[in-house]
């Protein structure tokens, strides 16, 4: 068993058998990219909105799953899939379109619910009913791009919203739907981020009422403003041992109720400028595991579980 409360174990918990996410493209935008709030996302995001897996938008969502499927069918034999609304902003549209968009992909084969990536400033009354409708339903997984709790930082990459639209969207989000899963997103390693700023947006996801947390290392990717700032030698990214070093300190204040959904990144090999160690998947995740096994790294270590046994 890992030392953290992983969401492959949740999911066999939940469904019975192993779940394998389905990147799907549900053809949205970003309020930063269409001139709403700004230009060209935010920094580190590539063209593709960070759904660099996915299948083509052009395809419908029951095309999307099967090209999907055939992906990863060796991989998932005995297994579920969720469908996955990853890349851009996945409430930021048409809220009835969208919804038929979800309903298509709990309908296919084999799926057992959907994971909705979005942002605390796109959720809408009206989007938001038909989600908490729908977790009726089936599984919903409600994913909110925080990144950091540390404004300064935020401002850096145009994140364009305030901490406290963050908390509000977790507030309505429990208000709407007490069977919502609803998983943070967090980068740790961001420019001019250190340990104790890492640790604080942990503690702040936890204070607001997370269900999940998903730790990403920063990758740098070609094509993005980021990687002209890097170009540039104006920040540096983690090595290998240094961000294990911050991930064993940011999970021991995440209580052991939290799901922790990541524990690192997989930026399309492609793309990647830096760090360059992260390409190997596999060996990066033996390299943890004996990490954390040497240096007895243990989730929840610093910080009492309230909802504990």
């Amino acid at each position: 068993m890992p030392p953290y409360n992983s969401v492959s174990d949740f999911y066999k918990n939940l469904f019975g058998k192993k779940a394998y996410k389905l990147s799907i493209d549900a053809g949205c935008t970003c309020p930063t990219r269409d001139g709403t709030k700004g230009w060209g996302g935010c920094s580190f995001c590539s063209a593709s909105g960070s759904g660099d897996f996915a299948a083509s938008r052009n395809l419908s969502v029951t095309e999307q799953i099967n090209q999907a499927k055939a992906l990863v069918k060796d991989k998932c034999k005995d297994g579920t899939f969720i469908a996955y609304f990853q890349n851009f902003t996945n409430t930021y549209g048409n809220a009835e379109e969208l919804e038929k968009k979800y309903l298509e992909a709990v309908r296919a084969e084999n799926v057992s619910g959907i994971a909705i990536a979005t942002r605390p400033d796109c959720l809408s009354d009206d989007i938001l009913f038909r989600i908490a409708r729908l977790a009726e339903k089936t599984f919903v997984q409600l994913e909110l791009g925080l990144q950091t709790s540390d404004e300064k930082s935020a401002a850096s990459f145009r994140r364009a919203f305030t901490n406290e639209v963050y908390e509000d969207a977790v507030r309505r989000i429990k208000n709407a739907s007490g069977k919502i899963h609803l998983v943070t997103h967090l980068i740790l390693g961001l420019p001019g981020e250190n340990l104790e700023t890492m640790i604080s947006s942990a503690k702040f996801a936890v204070a607001s009422g997370t269900d999940g947390i998903k730790l990403s290392l920063l990758h740098v990717l070609e094509g993005t403003d980021l990687a002209l700032d890097y170009k540039k030698g104006l920040f540096t990214c983690m090595e290998k041992e240094e961000y294990f070093f911050v991930l064993g300190e940011v999970l021991k204040v995440i209580p052991k109720h939290i799901v922790i959904h990541r524990l690192t990144g997989d930026g399309a090999k492609r793309l990647l400028i830096a760090p360059l160690w992260t390409a190997d998947k596999k060996r990066v995740l033996n390299d943890m595991k004996t990490y954390f096994e040497e240096h007895k790294v243990k989730q929840g270590e610093l910080t009492p579980d309230w909802r504990g046994a």
